[in-house]
Formats: structure tokens, sequence, C-alpha cells
């Protein structure tokens, strides 16, 4: 470690910042060198400069010194993450989420004000969000609306096309805050904003790409339940529809809460949906549509008509109609309520020992009287 140390004046070099802006990072933030030899000035380790490259890239993105600083000391460096051979990262924070929870509530207590501008996100309503992100126009900056700090260093690493600033910053926002509120508050304003942007000049499909790619790979590196846990719930992408993301989303946020999920991705056959359930048998089945002309409710009237139909549906995104949907099928408004529904009816209230397939059977029309309880809470 000793050879590899550098001087305050080489980490400047490489990170180009002045000397005495490290300076400042370390006697204000304890963002200093940590190897020491005695007799000698301390150097700054790989990890040292790992640490003040997060602290970098979030002050140039609009995040305040003091809490850069507090994400850059908790950030997992490189050598920690376990595509470099080491451990898995740390998990994100498991949520107790109630029905009555908002995205607010889910914050940890040490998020600081300046990242707490919530969007109430709506899986069915996801093409209101528009509003919120301002007029467009013209320029080169994507416009998150009220959504924060965090979002609006998202969007310039974005447009940047800064693939390696996108994945720090969205590793830790997921660490921080969990899935549902880094979703909520940071990934769908910024997507919604590059879509923006895109009809106004039909530029930038280059950077839709890199955050959604980035965002898979984030949401992957979740920290999932173990092998031995059964799969109860099958997530997939209604037939023709391509939109995973919302998908993955579920998946990491599910994972949080200990629940496996088995995910087929898009664009999934009727037939092949109908195969997949009679082979692994799941509880539950989460069907994502994002456009109306894949949201054909035949899809779900063949499913349910299997030798082995689920004992409870899902229909997700804004593609299902309001009326031919066969009876019991649930319909969650955001990402929270789904991870709720699911958890609920896979988990069990505490003290339940009956197996997942008994409460999920047992718990439509209470699981449906809980999402009436939340919408009218949320008005």
């Amino acid at each position: 470690m000793g050879d590899d140390a550098l001087t305050a004046g080489a980490v400047a070099r490489r990170l180009g910042v002045a000397v005495t802006t490290l300076r400042t990072w370390h006697q204000r933030y304890g963002l200093g060198p940590s190897h020491h030899v005695p007799g000698q000035h301390r150097r700054y380790t790989r990890d040292d400069v790992d640490r003040l490259e997060v602290m970098r890239r979030l002050t140039a993105q609009g995040v305040a010194p003091a809490e850069a600083a507090a994400w850059a000391k908790r950030a997992p460096m490189p050598g920690s993450l376990s595509d470099a051979g080491g451990a898995d990262p740390p998990a994100a924070p498991t949520m107790d989420v109630t029905w009555h929870a908002t995205p607010d509530e889910l914050r940890p207590e040490t998020t600081s004000p300046s990242l707490q501008h919530a969007i109430d996100t709506s899986w069915l309503d996801i093409a209101d969000l528009a509003t919120l992100t301002g007029r467009d126009g013209g320029g080169h900056t994507i416009r998150t609306g009220r959504a924060g700090a965090t979002a609006r260093g998202v969007a310039r690493a974005a447009m940047r096309l800064d693939a390696a600033a996108l994945r720090t910053t969205l590793e830790m926002t997921v660490a921080e805050r969990g899935v549902v509120a880094a979703w909520n508050d940071v990934i769908m304003p910024v997507l919604i904003g590059v879509g923006e942007r895109y009809e106004a000049t039909l530029r930038y499909i280059e950077v839709e790409h890199l955050i959604s790619r980035t965002v898979t790979e984030v949401f992957s590196r979740v920290a999932r339940p173990s092998g031995n846990e059964v799969v109860r719930v099958l997530l997939a992408a209604a037939d023709e529809d391509q939109h995973t993301l919302p998908l993955e989303a579920l998946a990491a946020g599910l994972a949080e809460r200990g629940v496996p999920s088995r995910l087929l991705g898009g664009r999934v056959p009727p037939q092949a949906l109908v195969d997949a359930v009679n082979r692994t048998g799941p509880d539950i089945v989460v069907l994502w549509s994002q456009l109306s002309s894949t949201g054909d409710p035949q899809q779900w009237h063949r499913l349910l008509s299997a030798a082995h139909s689920p004992r409870m549906c899902v229909a997700a995104g804004p593609g299902w109609p309001a009326e031919g949907l066969p009876d019991g099928i649930i319909r969650p408004e955001s990402l929270l309520e789904a991870v709720r529904v699911i958890a609920v009816a896979v988990v069990g209230e505490s003290g339940d020992d009956r197996s997942g397939a008994e409460v999920a059977s047992t718990r439509v029309i209470s699981t449906q009287a809980g999402i009436q309880q939340t919408r009218e809470a949320g008005r």
C-alpha cells in the first residue's frame, strides 16, 4: 500500500482540482489521507482517492459539499464490489412499508432536506408526470422540475454520457433511500425529462439508452434473497411490450423486502407465459403493459383458464383498459403499492404460518380494500 500512496499534489492532478480544495475537503469533511509513516507527510491511498473522486463528481453535479462528503464516505469502493472479486456491496435498507406510507416517509432520517422533494409517481399515470418537469425547449439540459439535486446530477451525468458518474450516483441513491424512493424521486423524473427532450429535438436517444442500461445494472446489484427461498412471484412484460425497467424496479423493491421473484423480461407471448406458469407454479403473476396496443385482456383470460393459474394476478402499467379485465385482477397505481401488495401476499402478516399460496388465495379482497384505503388517504 505504501508504494501506491500518493501526495496531495499527485491526487490534485489526477482529479483536476486544486491542492487547496483537497485541504478543504480534509479539514471540513474528513476526506483526508489515511496512509501515514512516522516522520513523513500523510499520503492518499487508493480508497482515499476513490472517495475523493466520488466527492468531485457529486459536487460537480450540484450536490452540496457536506452531503457529497457523507455519500463519499459511505460509498462502496471498487475493491469491495462483487465484480472485483470481493464481497457483495452492502444491501439496501429494508423498508417498513405501510398502506399509508408515502415516498417522503420511506427516506432515512439522515437524508438531507435538499434531497427531499418527492414526486408522487403513479404506474398507471406515468404520462401525467411530464407536467412536473417544466416546459420544453432548447439547450443541452434535461429538465427535472422539482425532483431535487440528485436528479439534476443524474441528468447532467447522462447528458455527458458519463456512465461511471451515473452508476455511482444511482448506487448511492438506492443504498441511501431504497429502491422505491430512488425510482420515484430520481429515475422517473430523469427518464421523463429525456423523453421531453426527444420530443422537442428528436435527439438524445443515446442518453435514454445509457440511463436505462445503468438503471438495469444498479437494480440488478440490489442484494437478492438466498437461493433457498421458494420463488412465488413471476414478473413479465405483456406480449409485444418491450418495457422492462418498471419490472426491474419491482424485482429490486421486492428483494429489499426479502421476497424473491423471477423476471422473464419483455415481449412474453401468451403461450410462453402459460408455459412458464405451468412449469414454475407461481402464486402471483405481474404482467406489465405500457401501451394500450399491448394491454389485451385476453392475455389474462388465457392465463386464468390454464391448468395451473396463479392465485393472484397483478395488471401493472398504463396500457391495461379500464374495463374488460377478469374479476379479481389487482391494479396497483404505484411501485410502492405493488411492492406492498405482493410482499404482504407472499410473506403474510407477522406470525402467519400459512404458505404463500394460502395467503395469496385468501387475501385478494382484503388487498383490494387496502389499496382503496391507500388511495383515499393520498387524496
